[in-house]
């Protein structure tokens, strides 16, 4: 997917539903949980996002639906995630492609034990997946937010953290999940399964076993 336009609102929806499946089957978006986007054109912004209350199990491409600049629907059917203010700042803050948010398990205990509203990885070989990443002797800071109800009041400060941390692939929300993001759905996709491995390594790592 080229975020200049090549890739229309359809073939997306296909591609974001696909995505969807695929992190259900990881345990990374079970139910309801997680949203995604890529972007369909630019200027002006125009966004296909998964709709709001959709089974990522079962995700098709009429679930996905097209959002302006605004979050208005332009396109498809349903309302979008609450979270589309999020997919807007951070595809105009990080001039993203592809935005993508999973509600792992440990993705979600890492976010609320982790200190200093940010979790740092350091020394793992799977860091050079992340895009621009050329050594294992590499410290990934993931900026923690705090969770809200209200993201479109919360954006302004989600786009200030951004500007603080330009070098991250990502951020947690506390109690809650991940949101990174690639110039394209491919490398949006990859980085997703990276940040997930690691944070199952490290919570692991921590003795925080789970068990089902």
């Amino acid at each position: 997917m080229d975020p200049s336009g090549s890739a229309t609102f359809a073939e997306l929806a296909a591609q974001l539903a696909e995505i969807g499946r695929h992190c259900y089957a990881r345990g990374w978006a079970l139910g309801t949980s997680g949203n995604f986007s890529a972007v369909v054109r630019r200027n002006p912004m125009r966004l296909a996002i998964t709709a709001s209350g959709v089974d990522k199990g079962v995700l098709s491409a009429g679930q996905v639906v097209e959002i302006d600049q605004d979050g208005k629907v332009v396109g498809g059917s349903g309302a979008p995630s609450a979270e589309a203010s999020l997919h807007l700042t951070i595809a105009r803050a990080r001039r993203a492609g592809a935005v993508l948010h999973t509600h792992s398990i440990w993705g979600t205990i890492l976010s609320d034990a982790a200190t200093d509203n940010g979790l740092a990885i350091e020394g793992y070989e799977m860091l050079k997946g992340l895009e621009g990443v050329r050594t294992h002797d590499h410290r990934e800071w993931l900026p923690i937010l705090d969770n809200t109800q209200d993201w479109n009041a919360a954006a302004p400060g989600v786009e200030a953290v951004l500007a603080d941390h330009p070098n991250a692939h990502g951020f947690l929300i506390r109690r809650h999940g991940l949101y990174t993001w690639g110039r394209d759905l491919a490398e949006a996709k990859r980085q997703v399964e990276i940040l997930e491995f690691l944070f199952e390594v490290m919570g692991r790592k921590r003795g925080m076993a789970w068990q089902p």
